[in-house]
């Protein structure tokens, strides 16, 4: 089903109405993936519908959704046995993102609290049962142009948003799971060419120290922790030329989590299509198990 605005709120906001009880604890399994769709109403003709219907998955947290809800069928926006946030931009036709939830959330929310993003549809987080999980979309940027200043200002801002998530949610007994599209790709072993990107945007010093920055402040990227080695895995790969056949790919799909929940963290797949036939997006969803 998908929430009424009045269940929606701003981040930063308070919870919904009847969530202010006791914090209870998540326990068993649950997994979550992540994926950026380049497009829900483009990538649910081409796969996206059957892969929903077949997924594991407890949390999903796409970007780059590219629609409004009433742009969307049904079986998208309202797919049965699951609870559905959806966050478009106000400008048509780009950004979005959204999570999917098969457990209701106590609260959900859109944006981060800034004035110049909040609309832009690149940010919503839901909270479950001691833990919020926010879908990501960080602007790709443009070296040289206003594109790469609006990534930096982001960034800044979103960079103040996330220590103050990880102290209200410790505060409140909850980890945090920021899953999304980064658009940074962190090590040299996070993407196949990048002697070509070094001066590219994705692989700028100064973006990749921002996200040093943030490993250093409480959070992890958790796929990387489960798989220390390299290259990739990739979860992104150009449509152009031979990028998927040869995974000339780029790893900038991230699990963010803070300390209590990575340790939680027992598996990551990438859900690389088989062929490049079979792809629904350019991107793949990144699946992670956690054991609460």
């Amino acid at each position: 089903m998908p929430f009424t605005s009045e269940k929606i709120i701003r981040a930063g906001g308070d919870r919904v109405s009847g969530s202010s009880g006791p914090v209870v604890t998540l326990a068993g399994v649950l997994t979550v993936s992540s994926v950026n769709v380049n497009g829900l109403r483009a990538a649910a003709k081409k796969g996206f519908v059957e892969w929903l219907a077949a997924t594991g998955a407890d949390v999903i947290c796409m970007q780059e959704t590219r629609a409004e809800p009433d742009q969307l069928t049904a079986a998208v926006r309202e797919p049965e046995g699951w609870h559905t946030l959806l966050a478009p931009s106000s400008a048509k036709g780009r950004a979005g993102v959204a999570i999917y939830s098969r457990t209701e959330p106590e609260a959900v929310r859109t944006g981060f609290g800034s004035a110049e993003f909040d609309e832009s549809g690149r940010y919503a987080e839901i909270d479950l049962p001691g833990l919020v999980i926010g879908s990501l979309y960080l602007p790709s940027g443009e070296v040289g142009t206003e594109r790469q200043d609006e990534k930096e200002r982001f960034m800044k801002e979103f960079r103040q948003y996330l220590d103050g998530l990880r102290e209200r949610a410790a505060a409140d007994g909850r980890e945090v799971l920021v899953c999304g599209d980064w658009n940074i790709a962190h090590q040299e072993i996070d993407l196949k060419n990048w002697k070509a990107n070094r001066k590219e945007a994705g692989f700028l010093p100064e973006e990749r120290a921002w996200l040093t920055d943030l490993y250093e402040s409480g959070y992890t990227d958790v796929v990387r922790h489960l798989h220390p080695e390299g290259p990739g895995p990739y979860s992104w790969w150009s449509y152009r030329g031979k990028a998927f056949d040869n995974d000339s790919g780029w790893r900038i799909d991230l699990h963010v989590a803070t300390d209590g929940l990575l340790q939680c963290a027992t598996e990551a797949v990438v859900e690389r299509a088989e062929t490049y036939d079979q792809r629904w997006s350019d991107h793949a969803p990144v699946t992670v198990t956690y054991q609460l």
